[in-house]
């Protein structure tokens, strides 16, 4: 479709085709290193309100398997250089550009995507809109709503398990998570993010990823400052970690261009030990104001940022990063292990 482009809240404009669903939409624009993982990134709840540009220059080539993080795309719009149109997977069920289509979600292909990158990495991470043809729409900053409302379930779901009972704080939750903690044994309690859990009999508590301003979840971080008076194990990734931090004291800084990929390398505080890592991520801790107690525990290698924490004497920890993966390297996979080793 003629007349399809991106516009960046500076005033920059890169053209392209229109290949997804025929709608303007706006948004945080942001950039995904990944090679690989497109379906899981899409429907990744920590995307919502994003226009997500991948750098890879060929994407779709593979179709879409049955590889879902949540039960749709949770992107606003998908930006990219090449676009396939024909696919060769095995287990592919369509296309790319059809799956789009189906979900109702725009995206441009034919953009210069080097070039858009280099811009959000020099200027940070912008608003922006995917205007189709003549329909406009005004620029919209998603980080000013609580996102994570939109994201964090709304019933209490149960999976059983033959282990012991970890509770759920479903902030946008990946279903990989939940996969691995049932994998461990666990009998998972899913919980929504404003949910009060401490009324529930559990022995631990995990804290999803999500999207957005942690600070935007002012009752998930009052219940998380009651839980660790408990001295329950607690474990947080992603936005979970940024929601722990804030209940124990510490402050949050939103980055300038974020961590979005499974390249990301994260050292291990007091080791030699690198971790390659998948992320995705607009906000950090910073670890500067980590109450007593608290120690930071991996650092980011790339620009020192803070990826974990824990605490000196207690079961709490924490990651940045994405421990399950889905998609990326499964390097941290053991912190999982790790999690449920403290439950008693």
């Amino acid at each position: 479709m003629n007349g399809a482009k991106l516009v960046l809240e500076d005033g920059s404009v890169f053209r392209g085709r229109s290949l997804g669903y025929s709608k303007s939409v706006a948004g945080e624009v942001v950039f995904n290193t990944g090679m690989v993982g497109y379906t899981e990134a899409l429907t990744d709840p920590s995307y919502r309100g994003q226009i997500m540009t991948l750098t890879y220059p060929l994407v779709g080539n593979y179709g879409v398997p049955d590889a879902f993080e949540s039960s749709k795309i949770q992107a606003s719009a998908l930006v990219v250089c090449e676009l396939a149109m024909q696919y060769s997977h095995a287990t592919a069920l369509r296309s790319l550009p059809q799956w789009l289509h189906d979900e109702g979600i725009p995206c441009l292909a034919g953009i210069d995507t080097r070039a858009l990158t280099k811009r959000l990495r020099e200027k940070g991470c912008m608003l922006g809109k995917v205007v189709i043809g003549d329909e406009d729409v005004a620029f919209y900053d998603p980080n000013r709503d609580n996102l994570v409302a939109a994201v964090g379930g709304s019933q209490r779901m149960i999976y059983e398990g033959k282990g012991k009972t970890v509770v759920v704080v479903d902030c946008g939750a990946k279903g990989s998570i939940i996969e691995e903690l049932r994998a461990r044994g666990a009998t998972v309690i899913r919980v929504p993010w404003d949910y009060d859990f401490l009324q529930e009999d559990f022995d631990a508590l995990f804290i999803s990823n999500g999207p957005g301003d942690p600070t935007a979840c002012g009752t998930t971080i009052r219940n998380l400052k009651k839980v660790l008076e408990l001295e329950k194990p607690v474990m947080g990734i992603c936005l979970g970690h940024q929601l722990m931090a804030l209940a124990a004291g510490a402050n949050t800084y939103k980055l300038k261009f974020g961590h979005r990929g499974h390249n990301q390398p994260c050292i291990e505080v007091g080791t030699k030990r690198c971790t390659i890592t998948s992320q995705n991520h607009g906000f950090a801790v910073d670890e500067a104001t980590l109450p007593a107690g608290w120690h930071p525990w991996f650092k980011n290698a790339n620009d020192g940022s803070n990826e974990g924490m824990r605490h000196g004497s207690k079961p709490f920890l924490s990651v940045q990063f994405h421990p399950e993966a889905a998609p990326g390297p499964v390097d941290s996979r053991y912190l999982f292990d790790q999690f449920v080793s403290m439950i008693p």
